[in-house]
Protein backbone atom coordinates (compact mmCIF):
# COMPACT_ATOMS: atom_id res chain seq x y z
CA UNK A 1 0.00 0.00 0.00
CA UNK A 2 1.09 3.48 -1.03
CA UNK A 3 2.14 5.81 1.94
CA UNK A 4 1.27 8.62 -0.19
CA UNK A 5 2.75 12.32 -0.18
CA UNK A 6 5.32 12.86 3.05
CA UNK A 7 6.25 16.17 4.44
CA UNK A 8 9.65 16.66 4.98
CA UNK A 9 10.28 20.65 4.73
CA UNK A 10 8.56 23.86 5.17
CA UNK A 11 8.38 23.60 1.31
CA UNK A 12 5.48 21.45 1.78
CA UNK A 13 3.47 22.63 4.32
CA UNK A 14 3.89 25.75 1.72
CA UNK A 15 2.58 24.38 -0.82
CA UNK A 16 -0.21 21.98 1.06
CA UNK A 17 -1.08 25.46 2.37
CA UNK A 18 -1.63 27.28 -0.87
CA UNK A 19 -3.67 24.47 -2.03
CA UNK A 20 -5.81 24.24 1.02
CA UNK A 21 -6.43 28.39 0.52
CA UNK A 22 -7.43 27.93 -2.93
CA UNK A 23 -10.02 25.09 -2.31
CA UNK A 24 -11.52 26.47 0.77
CA UNK A 25 -12.02 30.19 1.70
CA UNK A 26 -12.35 29.75 5.36
CA UNK A 27 -8.72 27.87 5.18
CA UNK A 28 -7.92 30.80 3.23
CA UNK A 29 -9.16 33.25 5.83
CA UNK A 30 -6.82 31.20 8.57
CA UNK A 31 -3.98 31.52 6.48
CA UNK A 32 -4.45 35.48 6.12
CA UNK A 33 -4.73 36.35 9.94
CA UNK A 34 -2.02 33.17 11.42
CA UNK A 35 0.34 32.75 8.37
CA UNK A 36 2.12 29.78 7.40
CA UNK A 37 1.67 27.18 10.02
CA UNK A 38 5.57 25.45 11.36
CA UNK A 39 6.67 22.29 10.53
CA UNK A 40 6.31 20.41 13.92
CA UNK A 41 8.18 17.31 12.56
CA UNK A 42 9.22 15.26 15.60
CA UNK A 43 11.46 12.26 15.81
CA UNK A 44 10.68 8.54 14.90
CA UNK A 45 10.66 5.62 17.40
CA UNK A 46 10.44 4.47 20.96
CA UNK A 47 11.25 7.02 22.86
CA UNK A 48 8.65 9.63 21.06
CA UNK A 49 5.84 6.85 21.89
CA UNK A 50 7.36 6.69 25.22
CA UNK A 51 7.40 10.16 25.92
CA UNK A 52 3.30 10.52 24.63
CA UNK A 53 2.55 7.94 26.69
CA UNK A 54 4.39 9.87 29.81
CA UNK A 55 2.42 13.22 28.36
CA UNK A 56 -1.01 11.61 28.72
CA UNK A 57 -3.63 13.44 31.78
CA UNK A 58 -0.80 15.79 33.09
CA UNK A 59 0.51 18.90 32.24
CA UNK A 60 3.03 20.34 29.99
CA UNK A 61 5.46 20.80 33.09
CA UNK A 62 4.94 17.47 34.62
CA UNK A 63 5.28 15.31 31.43
CA UNK A 64 8.43 17.73 31.12
CA UNK A 65 9.34 16.80 34.62
CA UNK A 66 8.88 13.10 34.66
CA UNK A 67 10.69 12.87 31.38
CA UNK A 68 13.83 14.72 32.88
CA UNK A 69 13.91 12.19 35.28
CA UNK A 70 13.39 9.48 33.11
CA UNK A 71 16.37 11.17 31.34
CA UNK A 72 18.66 11.16 34.18
CA UNK A 73 17.87 7.83 35.08
CA UNK A 74 18.79 6.18 31.70
CA UNK A 75 15.42 4.96 31.19
CA UNK A 76 13.92 6.22 28.01
CA UNK A 77 14.99 2.87 26.04
CA UNK A 78 13.11 -0.38 26.20
CA UNK A 79 15.70 -2.66 27.19
CA UNK A 80 16.67 -0.22 30.42
CA UNK A 81 12.46 -0.21 30.67
CA UNK A 82 12.02 -3.49 30.81
CA UNK A 83 15.19 -4.18 33.51
CA UNK A 84 13.72 -1.38 35.95
CA UNK A 85 11.90 -2.40 39.18
CA UNK A 86 8.58 -0.79 40.08
CA UNK A 87 10.50 1.16 42.54
CA UNK A 88 13.11 2.80 39.68
CA UNK A 89 10.30 3.58 37.30
CA UNK A 90 8.12 5.20 40.44
CA UNK A 91 10.71 7.16 41.11
CA UNK A 92 10.07 9.28 38.15
CA UNK A 93 6.89 9.82 38.74
CA UNK A 94 5.02 7.50 36.27
CA UNK A 95 1.84 6.33 37.84
CA UNK A 96 1.05 2.42 38.15
CA UNK A 97 -0.73 2.68 34.63
CA UNK A 98 1.95 4.36 33.18
CA UNK A 99 4.59 1.90 34.23
CA UNK A 100 2.75 -0.97 32.70
CA UNK A 101 2.13 1.43 29.53
CA UNK A 102 6.06 1.86 29.15
CA UNK A 103 6.51 -1.75 29.81
CA UNK A 104 4.44 -2.96 27.29
CA UNK A 105 5.56 -0.52 24.41
CA UNK A 106 9.02 -1.78 25.45
CA UNK A 107 8.25 -5.32 25.21
CA UNK A 108 6.01 -4.85 21.70
CA UNK A 109 9.47 -4.91 19.80
CA UNK A 110 7.88 -3.05 17.25
CA UNK A 111 10.22 -2.38 13.76
CA UNK A 112 10.03 1.52 13.67
CA UNK A 113 11.65 2.04 10.70
CA UNK A 114 8.99 -0.44 8.76
CA UNK A 115 6.57 1.59 9.40
CA UNK A 116 8.06 4.13 7.40
CA UNK A 117 6.83 1.48 4.21
CA UNK A 118 3.18 0.65 5.10
CA UNK A 119 0.05 2.86 4.63
CA UNK A 120 -1.50 4.38 7.79
CA UNK A 121 -4.42 1.89 8.63
CA UNK A 122 -1.66 -0.52 8.80
CA UNK A 123 0.54 1.96 11.22
CA UNK A 124 -2.17 2.57 13.42
CA UNK A 125 -3.14 -1.32 13.63
CA UNK A 126 0.04 -1.81 14.98
CA UNK A 127 0.37 0.69 17.80
CA UNK A 128 -3.28 0.42 18.94
CA UNK A 129 -2.06 -3.00 20.04
CA UNK A 130 -0.17 -1.41 22.52
CA UNK A 131 -1.72 -0.66 26.08
CA UNK A 132 -1.84 2.97 26.40
CA UNK A 133 -1.57 4.18 22.30
CA UNK A 134 -5.17 5.00 21.28
CA UNK A 135 -6.48 6.10 17.63
CA UNK A 136 -5.06 10.01 18.43
CA UNK A 137 -1.57 9.00 19.79
CA UNK A 138 -0.97 6.52 16.31
CA UNK A 139 -2.47 9.53 14.17
CA UNK A 140 -0.56 12.05 15.84
CA UNK A 141 2.83 9.83 15.35
CA UNK A 142 1.78 9.52 11.69
CA UNK A 143 1.24 13.02 11.14
CA UNK A 144 4.39 14.35 12.91
CA UNK A 145 6.89 10.91 13.07
CA UNK A 146 6.28 9.65 9.80
CA UNK A 147 5.44 12.99 8.18
CA UNK A 148 2.58 11.75 6.63
CA UNK A 149 0.41 14.96 4.44
CA UNK A 150 -3.12 13.22 4.77
CA UNK A 151 -3.57 12.39 8.10
CA UNK A 152 -5.94 14.10 10.14
CA UNK A 153 -6.20 13.63 14.42
CA UNK A 154 -10.16 14.19 14.32
CA UNK A 155 -10.41 13.37 17.89
CA UNK A 156 -8.16 15.83 18.86
CA UNK A 157 -10.31 18.76 21.58
CA UNK A 158 -8.59 21.61 19.83
CA UNK A 159 -9.17 20.46 16.36
CA UNK A 160 -12.73 19.98 17.24
CA UNK A 161 -12.79 23.03 18.89
CA UNK A 162 -11.11 25.43 16.00
CA UNK A 163 -13.23 23.71 13.49
CA UNK A 164 -16.61 24.37 15.56
CA UNK A 165 -15.33 28.39 15.37
CA UNK A 166 -13.95 28.36 12.17
CA UNK A 167 -17.54 26.86 10.39
CA UNK A 168 -19.76 28.35 13.04
CA UNK A 169 -21.18 25.21 14.73
CA UNK A 170 -23.34 25.51 17.62
CA UNK A 171 -21.52 21.88 18.93
CA UNK A 172 -18.28 20.55 18.47
CA UNK A 173 -18.14 18.00 16.00
CA UNK A 174 -17.21 14.18 17.07
CA UNK A 175 -14.69 12.64 15.93
CA UNK A 176 -16.56 10.72 12.95
CA UNK A 177 -17.94 14.12 12.01
CA UNK A 178 -15.07 16.35 11.65
CA UNK A 179 -13.01 13.12 9.79
CA UNK A 180 -16.33 14.00 7.42
CA UNK A 181 -15.36 17.56 7.34
CA UNK A 182 -12.14 16.82 6.49
CA UNK A 183 -12.21 14.86 3.10
CA UNK A 184 -12.67 17.96 1.18
CA UNK A 185 -9.19 18.90 2.60
CA UNK A 186 -7.66 15.39 1.40
CA UNK A 187 -4.49 15.08 0.76
CA UNK A 188 -3.93 18.26 3.09
CA UNK A 189 -5.54 16.84 5.89
CA UNK A 190 -2.14 16.92 8.34
CA UNK A 191 -1.25 21.01 6.60
CA UNK A 192 -5.32 21.66 7.01
CA UNK A 193 -4.83 20.20 10.88
CA UNK A 194 -1.99 22.50 11.36
CA UNK A 195 -4.30 26.02 9.94
CA UNK A 196 -6.79 24.13 12.49
CA UNK A 197 -4.69 24.20 15.35
CA UNK A 198 -3.10 27.47 14.40
CA UNK A 199 -6.68 29.00 14.43
CA UNK A 200 -6.89 27.93 17.42
CA UNK A 201 -3.89 29.74 19.18
CA UNK A 202 -4.85 33.08 17.64
CA UNK A 203 -8.56 32.79 18.92
CA UNK A 204 -7.21 31.97 22.42
CA UNK A 205 -4.49 34.69 22.57
CA UNK A 206 -7.06 37.01 20.85
CA UNK A 207 -9.43 36.45 23.62
CA UNK A 208 -6.84 36.25 26.63
CA UNK A 209 -6.03 39.35 25.76
CA UNK A 210 -9.98 41.13 26.16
Amino acid sequence: MSVGRVIRSNKCILEGVEWLAQQDSLLAGVLEKTGTPPLRLRPQGFEQLLNSIVSQQVSVAAAEAIWKKLECAKLTRPSNILRASDQELRATGLSRQKMRYARELADAKIDFKSLNYIGDREVIDILVKVPGIGIWTAEIYIMFSLGRADVFAAGDLALQESARLLLDMTDRPRDRELRKIAEKWSPWRAVAARMLWANYRYIRNREGIR
